[in-house]
């Protein structure tokens, strides 16, 4: 008997703890939803007017953070050398520390080590966070093939 009651109490206990879960990540209404999450990826229809690329760190960097930060600037410069002249694809490098940046890093719900894609047309903002770097730093061929190819569809080519 006492082993049948652990078993039913268990799985009622289970069954609580789910639907506890369940209750607690859903939205209350569409409008409770944030704009995006970290690893939501936007999706721009038509080419962005504007690419605007932040990268957020701590005053005291990484080795990680900082050559994420080398690479993107590097790979905006080497590769999209005229949108970068005319202000089509603008780099701001961000130390989120600082009390001047506390308006951008309550913007883009940004950490200490982050990097923001801010996609323009028009008036609309496409914003989102680009979590795939982080994981290519360690090869920067690859680093910035990939940006590249980030960029280049966000242009529309």
């Amino acid at each position: 008997m006492d082993k049948k009651f652990l078993i039913i109490g268990g799985g009622l206990f289970l069954a609580v703890v789910v639907i506890f879960g369940i209750i607690a990540n859903t939205p209350v209404d569409s409008n409770s939803q944030p704009k995006r999450t970290k690893n939501e990826k936007t999706e721009v229809l038509s080419p962005a007017d504007k690419i605007e690329v932040l990268h957020f760190h701590a005053t005291k960097q990484c080795w990680t953070c900082i050559t994420v930060g080398q690479y993107v600037i590097e790979t905006i410069k080497e590769r999209f050398p005229e949108e970068y002249k005319n202000g089509i694809i603008i780099f701001r490098d961000i130390n989120g520390d600082l009390p001047e940046n506390k308006e951008l890093v309550m913007k883009y719900k940004a950490g200490n080590l982050a990097l923001f894609i801010n996609a323009t047309i028009g008036d609309e903002e496409n914003i989102s966070e680009d979590v795939t770097v982080w994981r290519l730093v360690g090869n920067e061929v690859q680093f910035k093939n990939y940006f590249e190819g980030k960029i280049k569809k966000l242009l529309g080519r």
